[in-house]
């Protein structure tokens, strides 16, 4: 299409064509990016809301690495335009780089467009209906047995016994690992891979760190998790009754010996892709979900009128209140602070137009904690998740649209299944007058002090 002049119609000159609009960049505090750095890595969760305080709803923050420039977003609307946005212009895996180091180049959060939708299809099968009504008994022994192993009475650190339960049950239900003597070796090893403080993970970005002590030993133990998931990988391709197994490993391995395949999803996944998206759900799955139990004891712990009815709820089998728990602590607490989008494309976020190569940070935290969404945002109330759902895109704790996490069914029904046995068998209260306060481990938050509560056995 040619522009011409309004007013000769000849061909416009370029000097008369319109320019494009210069970007906009939302105001931020203008202190040094190493200092920001920090405060993001250690401190974002009152931090990022100092600044929604200080500077609005959109904000430009800019940390390591390469001193990107991130607009931060609280409004439920931006939010929703960012989520509901193309995928070839919102690129979610470049938002996630720094999950590279832990996650891989092939996983599923660090893909864009045709890949990411890729490996996306292959993995949804694990994660249906009717995969999910599989587990439930699993998940339920699994309970009993950690549960069998807590002490009659007394005070426990809960996010330690709720991260061991989880473990279990992703290397189970996601490796179908049974064989004692491997989950000896992984068990460890995952737990070191998880225990990653974020200023690795930045650093990790800089070559000339991996020298360095601390570089150097997460480098061994990633090389260590390796060995073991490539060996476990090379074993479970060699067993005769693959297709009778119901482990999210041997589906994956199954779809390699199909010929029925969309072309796009021919082949299955290679061995790095298998290795990449079993760390993600591994790391993803585990940390996570056993954080929002652990917040979730913390706050019936503190709350005696909830646990009396949540206690009512566990007798009774009622799996919606159960579920509303898990929802109303993964609001309160959120687990991930903020998700990231790498615009590709000059977007218009609000009133500013952010350029392309930006990055684009919905605040999780943000709107949870928004009392025109979240009506006394501070109180623990499961009845927001009873007969209605919060706003859209104001409860957003595994993200939205395309990119809304895969195990998003799998974490409810893990966490719904574990309340019910925990409460069944506990009383629970708190050992402290002082609530406990968030903790950065990796990219999550977690109870400072363990999620301590006292235990009671219940009668009968």
């Amino acid at each position: 299409m040619t522009v011409t002049s309004e007013h000769t119609g000849t061909p416009a000159s370029p000097s008369e064509l319109p320019s494009p609009p210069e970007p906009t960049w939302p105001g931020g505090i203008p202190i040094p990016v190493a200092v920001q750095s920090l405060l993001f890595a250690r401190y974002r969760h009152r931090w990022l809301p100092y600044l929604r305080r200080r500077y609005g709803d959109t904000v430009t923050v800019r940390i390591a690495p390469h001193r990107r420039r991130m607009v931060l977003i609280s409004r439920r609307e931006d939010i929703k335009a960012v989520f509901a946005g193309p995928s070839n212009v919102f690129h979610a895996g470049e938002g996630n780089a720094i999950l590279g180091p832990i996650m891989g180049d092939h996983s599923v959060l660090l893909l864009d467009e045709s890949e990411h939708l890729r490996i996306r299809r292959l993995l949804m099968p694990a994660f249906n209906g009717s995969a999910l009504r599989g587990y439930r008994g699993l998940i339920t022994e699994l309970t009993r047995a950690e549960l069998d192993r807590w002490p009659a009475s007394g005070t426990e650190r809960t996010h330690p016994r709720m991260q061991a339960l989880t473990l279990e049950i992703i290397l189970q239900v996601v490796f179908g690992v049974t064989d004692e003597r491997r989950l000896t070796e992984l068990r460890p090893i995952v737990e070191r891979a998880v225990d990653v403080s974020p200023l690795i993970m930045l650093g990790w970005f800089y070559p000339r760190l991996r020298r360095y002590w601390p570089w150097r030993r997460f480098a061994e133990i990633q090389q260590s998790l390796d060995e073991l998931l490539y060996a476990e990988i090379a074993d479970r391709r060699a067993v005769p009754d693959l297709d009778h197994r119901s482990d999210v490993l041997s589906r994956l391995l199954l779809l390699s010996r199909q010929d029925d395949l969309p072309p796009d999803q021919a082949g299955g996944l290679t061995d790095p892709e298998l290795r990449d998206n079993l760390v993600t759900l591994l790391l993803a799955g585990h940390e996570t979900t056993a954080t929002a139990l652990a917040w979730t004891l913390h706050e019936l712990a503190r709350n005696p009128a909830v646990l009396a009815r949540a206690e009512q709820a566990a007798d009774a089998g009622d799996e919606e209140y159960l579920e509303a728990l898990a929802k109303e602590s993964m609001r309160l607490h959120p687990i991930i602070y903020e998700v990231a989008r790498r615009v590709t494309e000059p977007v218009q976020v609000g009133d500013y137009l952010v350029p392309a190569g930006a990055t684009v940070m919905p605040g999780i935290g943000l709107v949870q904690a928004d009392p025109q969404q979240h009506p006394d945002p501070t109180r623990f109330d499961p009845e927001r998740f009873i007969g209605s759902q919060p706003p859209a895109n104001t409860w957003i704790p595994f993200g939205g649209g395309a990119r809304r996490c895969l195990g998003a069914g799998f974490a409810l029904l893990e966490a719904t299944v574990v309340l019910g046995e925990v409460l069944r068998r506990y009383h629970i209260s708190a050992d402290s007058g002082r609530p406990e306060q968030p903790r950065p481990r990796n990219i999550t938050l977690a109870p400072s002090r363990g999620a301590r509560v006292r235990l009671t056995p219940r009668a009968g």
